[in-house]
């Protein structure tokens, strides 16, 4: 019997994701993607093992968070970046850092029982260290002590803090939580080199989807670029991000989205090479005391966000589909952006806002400089509710999947939930469905791993220091 081919146009986490889990069953996966290399979407940083940087939203979309960034980190190791998260509340700020205590509190009993049920998923460390919280007489005396090389307890991950957070410019207690990075490069190069070592799978790079149609046996598909032709497949994934809608658009199929474009920015603090935690200073969206991000990589980079429309939002930045399409349509400068990269201007003028907007609490950071070009992207959001960070799969029509992901950690459900969907179709056996748990192993030599994440760095214009981790947990 033929093989059943199943097209994915898309190459970023989602689109990668499902080829990883599909790639090991038989089927012929065939993954369309419009750029040379593969996790080139919205940039991402951050493991959100708890949703702590978000306080707006429940505590619900916060246990999924969890529970999924835990299967995130087991899937992809290699990508995480073992240092934990700082978060604080200034002084000026309206809400009370002692209001986040009872949601860590739930985080870590839910944490203590995943862990107990399978050790496999205690990612976190320790659940009774999932948070460790810093009173101002401690960081006063940490402030006195001297960074070490390589930080091995919650005290020593707070020196450099202590060392150069103002204090009085922030509530007591801090929190520390075992939050830990990502790096996108490492996804990127990682996921290519297990998807190319697939039999079954096909990457076609440089390549668009331009046209497809619908019928009850499958789809018709007609692509452009390095590829140029006609593919056939029984099943559809529409993993292709802030596009999602045009695919949506070609198979007339109408849904409420938007689709916000965001950046973060590449910083360098010469001389500061000291390992940090990353540190999230909360603040109101959207104002200009939004919340500050700084998060570190190796050689004293940082990468910055903060969530005022002058730094990481742009007040034409959030758009929404219409009657007449499903794909929202952003202004045409971040088009040009996406498609052409930032004039030198709108790059250092926004760096240095973002510089001085943590350089409030961090008052030494104001001598750090352009580091390179923002991390940026356009990222979807299915429905209305702009504050939503959980979701992950529709099936509008027989056989065809849309991804939507709002977070990274989404991308394991997703994965699962198209499995299902296959074997409710008949195109892959039902025994897949027994063992809804298991996730492709992905083992690939540590040095094969660095080498391509670094070319890929280079090859977008990035430090080549921000394809490595500061802290490796995986290999």
């Amino acid at each position: 019997m033929a093989k059943k081919r199943i097209v994915i146009v898309g190459g970023g986490v989602a689109g990668v994701t499902a080829a990883l889990f599909l790639g090991r069953l038989g089927v012929e996966v065939t993954l369309l993607e419009r750029q040379e290399t593969l996790v080139s979407g919205p940039p991402f940083c951050h493991l959100h093992a708890g949703g702590n940087l978000y306080r707006e939203i429940d505590d619900a979309q916060c246990l999924t968070l969890l529970r999924q960034s835990i299967d995130f980190a087991r899937l992809y190791p290699f990508v995480v970046d073992r240092r934990p998260t700082v978060i604080a509340v200034p002084t000026e700020d309206p809400g009370r850092a002692s209001a986040l205590l009872s949601r860590l509190e739930l985080l870590r009993e839910a944490y203590a029982r995943m862990a107990a049920e399978d050790p496999a998923r205690a990612l976190l460390g320790e659940p009774s260290e999932y948070f460790r919280l810093f009173e101002r007489s401690e960081m006063e005396a940490l402030a006195r002590r001297e960074p070490v090389e390589r930080p091995q307890s919650a005290e020593e991950w707070m020196i450099p803090v202590a060392r150069h957070l103002d204090l009085e410019r922030v509530q007591y207690p801090l929190i520390q939580v075992r939050e830990y990075g990502l790096n996108l490069f490492r996804l990127g190069a990682g996921a290519g080199l297990a998807l190319e070592a697939m039999p079954d799978v096909t990457i076609l790079r440089g390549t668009r989807l331009v046209d497809a149609s619908w019928g009850e046996e499958g789809f018709r598909l007609r692509c452009e670029g390095e590829f140029c032709g006609e593919l056939e497949a029984e099943y559809l994934i529409n993993a292709a991000g802030f596009r999602t809608g045009e695919i949506d658009d070609l198979l007339e199929v109408r849904e409420k989205r938007m689709v916000e474009f965001k950046a973060a920015y590449t910083s360098r603090w010469k001389g500061r090479e000291t390992l940090w935690p990353e540190l999230i200073v909360h603040g109101e969206r959207g104002t200009p005391r939004g919340m500050g991000q700084f998060t570190p990589y190796p050689a004293g980079y940082v990468q910055l966000h903060g969530m005022t429309p002058e730094i990481t939002l742009y007040p034409d930045g959030l758009v929404a589909s219409t009657e007449t399409s499903s794909q929202p349509r952003l202004p045409e400068h971040f088009l040009e952006k996406i498609e052409r990269g930032w004039s030198d201007t709108e790059r250092d003028e926004r760096t240095r806002r973002a510089i001085e907007h943590l350089a409030r609490y961090l008052p030494d950071f104001s001598e750090a400089e352009v580091g390179g070009p923002p991390l940026f992207g356009a990222q979807q959001i299915p429905g209305e509710d702009p504050t939503l960070r959980v979701a992950e799969v529709a099936f509008p029509l027989p056989r065809y999947a849309r991804c939507e992901i709002v977070k990274v950690s989404s991308a394991i459900d997703m994965a699962r939930e198209i499995l299902q969907d296959l074997v409710r179709q008949g195109l892959i056996d039902g025994i897949v469905a027994e063992a809804p748990g298991q996730m492709p192993r992905i083992d690939i030599p540590p040095q094969a791993l660095s080498r391509r994440a670094r070319e890929i760095a280079v090859s977008r214009g990035y430090p080549v220091e921000m394809a490595d981790l500061c802290v490796g947990g995986g290999h």
